[in-house]
């Protein structure tokens, strides 16, 4: 991808857990790669059509001098996702900080941190059997939508379906969506389960009935096998009522284990159930 670069801007701030830094201050060198197509940009001319850089700058500055944090790492984090929000266009950005004054007692030039964030795709399953079902749904969106580093990019239609797992209960309402976020994966997973206690949802029956239920199927191609996460899903392959919505927003979404597109599964799961 294409990067924009900003090489040591030089900056005032006060951030630092020492008690002079903070009445003190000292000088913050920010350097930035912004990555984002510029082909439009240098075929027409356009500044639309690219990122400005000037303006890039001056948030930065502005973020070093009107706040103060203690770590720098918190004040990279801040760039990045004020950047990232700010700029429509920008895909990823890798910040880094560097502190030439550190209150240290050995002698160096600069000490810093670089890193790289971006937004990241993620697909996610919807369902609910209990109670206002579409309205849990349109529910999850809603609060997914509220959020200033998240947003949902496609929503499939609601599928009704048969319960699954062998517990008796009502039919359900399932969805997929398409969303492009901030978070890591965890910082996500934490945020559905959020949202899933905001719906009332109690865990008392494996598989049992529910108000709400968000399972994060994809992120990216990342594979993530974790006691408390565990991405792809892997009940995506065996659950028709996941797949055929899915297929409607992102058929040829290619399972990064399997190397099958969601269409692929979808027809192979049906072709051995009948």
């Amino acid at each position: 991808m294409d990067q924009i670069i900003i090489k040591d801007l030089e900056t005032f701030g006060y951030h630092g857990v020492f008690e002079e830094e903070a009445f003190l201050g000292q000088k913050f060198i920010i350097s930035a790669r912004l990555f984002l197509e510029t082909r439009k940009a240098g075929k027409t001319d356009d500044l639309k059509e690219s990122l400005d850089y000037g303006e890039a700058c001056q948030i930065i500055k502005k973020l070093v001098e009107s706040e103060r944090y203690l770590l720098i790492e918190r004040l990279a984090e801040e760039i990045a996702e004020k950047l990232l929000l700010t700029f429509s266009k920008l895909k990823e950005v890798e910040i880094t900080v560097k502190k030439p004054w550190a209150p240290v007692l050995v002698s160096m030039d600069t000490v810093g941190v670089t890193i790289k964030r971006g937004w990241h795709k993620v697909y996610l399953s919807i369902g609910s059997n209990m109670g206002d079902k579409e309205g849990y749904l349109d529910f999850a969106i809603d609060r997914l939508n509220a959020l200033p580093d998240t947003k949902v990019t496609a929503v499939s239609d609601y599928l009704e379906t048969e319960p699954y797992g062998g517990v008796e209960q009502d039919k359900f309402l399932n969805g997929a969506l398409e969303v492009e976020t901030l978070k890591a994966a965890h910082e996500l997973l934490e945020t559905t389960l959020g949202i899933e206690k905001e719906a009332h949802r109690e865990r008392i029956v494996h598989w049992g009935p529910r108000t709400l239920d968000i399972d994060i199927l994809f992120y990216d191609d990342a594979v993530i096998m974790e006691e408390d996460l565990k991405i792809p899903h892997i009940e995506i392959p065996k659950r028709e009522f996941v797949l055929e919505p899915l297929a409607a927003i992102a058929p040829y979404f290619i399972h990064p284990v399997y190397h099958k597109s969601v269409m692929e599964m979808l027809e192979e799961l049906r072709k051995h159930s009948n």
